[in-house]
């Protein structure tokens, strides 16, 4: 993958907020579900993700600006060694004649050298001499195969109620997934190991919701808002009415005399919260009257409301 920051179209001092304005631009632009005719979107799709799950977390971008890891977030090779045989000192090192100043005419070993100095001859990683990269433990570790983006939609109650939902992978299986505590559109989980495969293990899958809306229900952080109609009677009277909830109908008591607007609270009837619990469920009664309702209109016709309910208007 090719620099994170070129990749996000953003500057190496762009803030949080630029690089996730970036990168939701870009995912939306590049979506394989909008670009079904464009072989290369999803591969653009997966590098854009790549690019943001790296700058996006706070240690590893700080790690990669200060050349530590690649884009990849491998560990970068120092010092430009790698694997293979290199040059000078194959064969049998004893009795070699001259060379490094007195270590050569006493026949010393230079593997038991270089043993002491870079703690051991090390294993793999190259042959052809006693250095061959000088051993495998300094090495860099092979990388890992790339990240595989997917998308999940999911309705507003299973948001809302932490239900598990199932999504399909790239290699045909279903996994079940519990949805995080505090879930909304644009949230990611990380599925370890079931990206693409490569040299140091497979990759990991990369799962971006989006929390469908609700034909009555309304998300206030953890709250739920919900406009509830009722009649006059009920208003009036006070009365106890079945109330929906993302849990399930539960029985609501209205107090007499309560007007449009007034706002009740289902206590943990909203979403989950991180840190635990969860929000509450919000109902704003609204008066709902009849239309053209001659005996309703008669009444009113014999009663008057004499208060100044508009007095605070200036009116």
């Amino acid at each position: 993958m090719a620099d994170p920051y070129s990749t996000l179209g953003v500057s190496k001092s762009a803030s949080e907020a630029e690089i996730k304005s970036a990168y939701r631009k870009l995912a939306k632009e590049l979506h394989p579900d909008r670009n079904k005719d464009n072989p290369n979107a999803a591969e653009k799709f997966s590098d854009v993700t790549k690019a943001y799950d790296l700058l996006s977390d706070k240690t590893k971008r700080a790690q990669f600006d200060r050349g530590e890891i690649d884009s990849e977030g491998n560990p970068a090779m120092p010092f430009g060694f790698g694997g293979g045989g290199g040059g000078g000192f194959r064969g049998d090192p004893r009795g070699q004649q001259g060379g490094f100043g007195g270590f050569g005419g006493d026949g010393a070993d230079f593997g038991e050298i270089f043993e002491g100095l870079f703690g051991g001859r090390g294993g793999g990683g190259g042959g052809g001499g006693p250095f061959g990269g000088f051993g495998g433990r300094n090495s860099a570790p092979p990388p890992k195969g790339a990240n595989v983006a997917y998308r999940l939609s999911v309705s507003f109650i299973d948001a809302a109620t932490q239900a598990m939902q199932r999504i399909t992978l790239a290699d045909g299986k279903t996994i079940d997934l519990k949805l995080p505590a505090g879930v909304e559109t644009g949230t990611q989980m990380r599925l370890a190991g079931k990206g693409q495969p490569g040299p140091g293990g497979n990759g990991d899958g990369i799962v971006t919701i989006t929390v469908k809306d609700h034909p009555f229900y309304a998300r206030e952080g953890h709250n739920i808002r919900l406009d509830l109609p009722v009649t006059l009677n009920e208003a009036v009277r006070g009365a106890k009415v079945k109330v929906p909830t993302v849990d399930g109908p539960v029985m609501l008591s209205i107090p007499a005399g309560s007007t449009s607007g007034k706002v009740m609270r289902l206590k943990g009837k909203g979403f989950s919260q991180k840190g635990g619990g969860r929000g509450d469920q919000l109902v704003r009664l609204m008066i709902d009257l009849p239309a053209e309702d001659a005996e309703l209109s008669k009444l009113v016709e014999t009663w008057t409301d004499g208060r100044a309910v508009r007095a605070d208007l200036g009116v």
